[in-house]
C-alpha cells in the first residue's frame, strides 16, 4: 500500500506544504524539468542573465532586478504581450526568493481560491515567519470583486503580488490594486533575441533538442524569428513541431526547412485582439499615419487589421471620422467618400469590402488636410459651456403667431436674399452679446479651402 507524503509538523491542518524552497520554482519550472513537457516549458530560463529581450527592466543595476536579487521585492504588475517572459519572469523570482511562492490562474481562480492561498499565506508567516509571493496569472481575467479581494492582504503585506497581464493594467485593474504595486513593461521579443532562444534549444542536449541530429539553416532559423512574431513560446512550438515531423536522411540528420516551419505555422499568428490592447493600439497608428499622408504606411496598418480579423465596418467608422476631422474642408469631397465608404462594406462585406477600404484609406491619406472645423467647434462649445445661457436674439426667432410678433419675434431680421451677394448687412448679428465678435473658425491654407466661399 502506498504512503502518502509527510506533512511538516510546523504547518498546521490545510496549510500546503512549500514545494518551493530557495532554488524551487513554480509550476511552470517544475514543469520544464519533466522530460515531457513542452519544449518552451523545458526551455523556459532559469536566471535573470537567461532572460532576453527585457534588459530596460532587468538588465545590471535595473530596479527589478535589484529587487529580485536582494530579496526585496515589493508588489508588482508585469505586462506585456505573450510569449515576452512574464510567467518566466515570475519563475526566476521563485527561484532567487526566501518566500514561498504560490501561485494561482485567473483562468480558473475564483474568491474561494484567494482566499485559500491567502489562509495559507498568513498561517505559514504565523508558524513559519516565512513570507509569501502570491503570482495571479491573467490577472485581467479577475473581475473587480476578485481584484477587490487581494486588496487588504496586498495592504497588510499578507503576501508579495505580483500579477502578470497582456492587457493594459489601466483598463483591467483596479485603481486601489494599480496604486498599490508599480507596473512593469514587457516589450515583444527582436527577432535577434528570438533566434538565440532558438539556437540554445537547439544545442541543449539536456532541455532542448541538442544531440538530436538536428539542423536549422540561418535563412530558416530567422524565417522562423518572424513567423513567432515576438513570441518565443510560438517560436519554440513550432521548432518542435517542426523537428517532430523532418525526415532524417541516409546519415541520421534531420533538416528543418523552411517549408516544415511553414507547414507548422499554417498560417501566421497575428498579435491583436478585438477587445485588447492591439486593437486600440493598432487603429491608432492608421489614423495617425493617414493623417500624416502616408498612404503606404495607412496600407499597412489597415492590412494588419484585416487580416487579423478586426471588424470593417469599424475600421470604415473611423475614417468617416477622420474625413470629417482631419481632411475636413481642404477637400469637402472626403466626407462623402467615407460615407460612401462604409455603405460599400456594409453592402458588400468581406473579402471584398477590402477594396473600398484600400481605395478611400489611399485617398484620405493623399487628401490635403486641414481641422479647421474641428478647431472651430471645439472654441465654439468653450464659448457653449463657459457663458451665460443667452436667450436666441428676437431678430432670429420665428415669430409664427401674432402673440409673438407683438413681443418682437423677427423684428427688424434682414433677409440675405435681398441683398447684394445674397448677405445681410453687417451689422445684423446673429449670437447674444456675451459672444458676439468671437472668432471660431479661421480657415486652413491648403486644398479648397482658401478659395473663396
Amino acid at each position: 500500500m502506498s504512503r502518502s507524503p509527510r506533512r511538516p509538523r510546523d504547518l498546521p491542518p490545510g496549510v500546503q506544504p512549500d514545494l518551493f524552497a530557495k532554488g524551487g520554482a513554480p509550476g511552470a519550472a517544475t514543469a520544464a524539468a519533466s522530460a515531457a513537457a513542452p519544449l518552451a516549458a523545458r526551455m523556459r530560463p532559469r536566471e535573470l542573465d537567461e532572460l532576453l529581450g527585457q534588459d530596460a527592466i532587468v538588465g545590471p543595476g535595473k530596479p527589478l532586478r535589484r529587487m529580485i536579487e536582494r530579496d526585496e521585492l515589493t508588489s508588482i504588475i508585469l505586462w506585456g504581450p505573450p510569449g515576452s517572459g512574464k510567467t518566466t519572469l515570475a519563475s526566476i523570482v521563485a527561484s532567487h526568493t526566501e518566500r514561498h511562492f504560490s501561485e494561482i490562474s485567473a483562468v480558473n481562480a475564483g474568491v474561494a481560491d484567494i482566499r485559500k492561498a491567502i489562509h495559507e499565506a498568513r498561517e505559514r508567516q504565523r508558524v513559519s515567519g516565512r513570507r509569501t509571493i502570491l503570482f495571479v496569472d491573467e490577472l485581467h481575467r479577475f473581475n473587480r470583486a476578485q481584484q477587490d479581494a487581494l486588496l487588504p492582504h496586498v495592504e497588510a503585506g499578507t503576501v508579495t503580488f505580483i500579477g502578470a497581464t497582456t492587457e493594459n493594467p489601466s483598463f483591467y485593474v483596479v485603481a486601489p490594486l494599480l496604486s498599490r504595486s508599480r507596473v512593469f513593461r514587457l516589450e515583444l521579443l527582436a527577432p535577434e533575441a528570438i533566434e538565440t532562444i532558438v539556437r540554445r534549444a537547439l544545442a541543449d542536449e539536456e532541455r532542448g533538442l541538442g544531440g538530436q541530429g538536428l539542423v536549422v539553416e540561418d535563412e530558416t532559423l530567422h524565417a522562423l524569428a518572424l513567423l513567432a512574431a515576438g513570441d518565443a513560446r510560438t517560436a519554440l512550438n513550432l521548432l518542435e513541431v517542426a523537428a517532430a515531423v523532418a525526415e532524417p536522411d541516409a546519415r541520421g540528420v534531420r533538416t528543418v526547412t523552411r517549408a516544415l516551419l511553414e507547414d507548422a505555422a499554417q498560417h501566421r499568428t497575428l498579435l491583436y485582439d478585438r477587445e485588447g490592447d492591439a486593437h486600440y493600439d493598432t487603429i491608432s497608428a492608421f489614423i495617425k499615419t493617414v493623417r500624416d499622408s502616408d498612404p503606404d504606411g495607412a496600407l499597412y496598418w489597415l492590412a494588419r487589421m484585416l487580416e487579423a480579423g478586426e471588424d470593417p465596418l469599424f475600421i470604415a467608422r473611423r475614417l468617416v471620422i477622420l474625413a470629417a476631422e482631419d481632411v475636413g474642408l481642404a477637400d469637402p469631397a472626403a466626407l462623402p467618400l467615407a460615407v460612401s465608404c462604409q455603405q460599400a462594406v456594409h453592402f458588400l462585406g468581406m473579402p471584398e469590402g477590402r477594396l473600398p477600404l484600400a481605395e478611400t484609406t489611399v485617398y484620405l491619406a493623399r487628401a490635403p488636410k486641414s481641422n479647421s472645423a474641428y478647431r472651430a467647434y471645439e472654441r465654439a462649445a468653450e464659448d457653449a459651456r463657459s457663458t451665460p445661457n443667452d436667450p436666441v436674439p428676437l431678430h432670429l426667432r420665428n415669430a409664427v403667431t401674432g402673440l409673438m410678433r407683438q413681443f418682437g419675434y423677427g423684428r427688424g431680421y434682414q433677409y440675405a436674399h435681398d441683398h447684394p451677394g445674397h448677405r445681410p448687412p453687417a451689422e445684423q448679428t446673429h449670437r447674444p452679446p456675451s459672444v458676439e465678435g468671437h472668432v471660431y473658425y479661421e480657415p486652413g491654407t491648403l486644398g479648397d479651402e482658401p478659395r473663396e466661399r
